[in-house]
């Protein structure tokens, strides 16, 4: 940049010429002139602007602020006060940058601390050992009129595992619903881990005293993180995107009518992207290795009969995911003693 100003002043060469020359912006030559001209000036010591106001000044503005007449008041408010009295002593703005030297322009009020939400970290290696449960709106036949959908859902098959409908969100039915898929799965103590969100009845009395009862463990969103219940959420999605799903459900009966269709299909027929394209009721009762291998077995023998249609690579064999999470804990690379790099679980 230096070569450039040197050029164009010594051989009165434009600076446009020099700049396509070395194959620089113009703009990025600009803006260099500017950074070092603004550095220049930060250098010189001792140095204010002009028209800034003197340290008694400062003080006097900081005693009018600080005085019984104005000390509840904003510095707009003092301004145009003073302003309408045919006083004036410096700009608002410069109020602030006196209030703020001093420490002064924080919130006076006590504010609320709000609890470290802690984000909640589960892993699933088989099915009964971490349910999700979530409860979601349909509409009504006119406007205001809500059915509610319980349903409950293992993440590792994603089974559902126990539903009701209802025309109100209840803490007594979650209690039941849970309490009866419980008893359905054979749920042992210190078994299940049950996650939901905060709605009220999923952290009810009443709820908490069952699972407590029950031995099961549970589990909540973190504040405003839908992310933290993806299973429960993901599912409601296949629910309402279902080509039958109607617009307004008619009445109550019409609403369970739907899922009494629903939730067969989506257990026993639906094949599932994230269980290698097994139904959850599969998975679920662990006929999957049976499956998987029989589809294995199909592939390799087409495979056999035409191996260019598999580009020659012959099928493998899928097996169900290890373990499920909710929010898996990230990855970091650390360095041991002899200088090689180990991957860790950082939660």
């Amino acid at each position: 940049m230096d070569l450039i100003t040197q050029e164009g002043r010594k051989n009165a060469i434009p600076v446009d010429m020099l700049c396509s020359e070395m194959n620089i912006p113009r703009a990025t030559y600009y803006r260099h002139l500017d950074n070092n001209k603004c550095a220049r000036n930060q250098s010189v010591l001792g140095t204010s602007p002009a028209n800034a106001l003197t340290e008694q000044e400062k003080q006097g503005v900081l005693d009018l602020l600080h005085s019984e007449r104005f000390v509840d008041k904003t510095p707009y408010d003092v301004y145009y006060e003073l302003i309408d009295k045919g006083q004036y002593c410096c700009s608002p703005r410069t109020m602030y940058r006196i209030l703020a030297e001093h420490g002064e322009t924080s919130d006076r009020r006590i504010q609320r601390n709000h609890r470290d939400a802690v984000k909640p970290e589960l892993i699933a290696t088989r099915p009964n050992e971490v349910w999700s449960w979530d409860i979601t709106k349909l509409l009504g036949p006119t406007k205001w009129v809500y059915y509610h959908l319980y349903v409950i859902m293992d993440i590792y098959s994603r089974y559902v595992v126990g539903w009701l409908i209802a025309d109100c969100e209840s803490q007594e039915l979650a209690r039941k619903l849970i309490q009866e898929s419980a008893l359905k799965q054979s749920i042992q103590p210190n078994q299940l881990i049950l996650h939901s969100d905060n709605g009220p009845s999923m952290k009810s009395h009443t709820v908490g005293q069952l699972l407590e009862h029950l031995g099961v463990t549970k589990t909540h969103n973190r504040p405003y993180t839908s992310n933290d219940n993806p299973f429960s959420e993901s599912q409601f999605k296949t629910l309402k995107y279902r080509p039958e799903f109607p617009v307004r459900f008619q009445s109550l009966q019409h609403s369970e009518a739907f899922c009494q269709q629903f939730f067969p299909w989506y257990n026993k027929e639906h094949y599932h992207s994230g269980i290698a394209w097994l139904t959850p009721e599969s998975a679920h009762y662990q006929r999957d290795k049976a499956i998987l291998k029989q589809r294995h077995a199909v592939l390799t023998q087409a495979f056999l009969a035409n191996p260019e249609r598999f580009n020659h690579k012959q099928p493998k064999l899928k097996i169900l995911p290890e373990s499920v999470y909710i929010n898996p804990p990230q990855l970091t690379e650390i360095e041991n003693k002899s200088g090689q790099s180990e991957v860790c679980m950082a939660s």
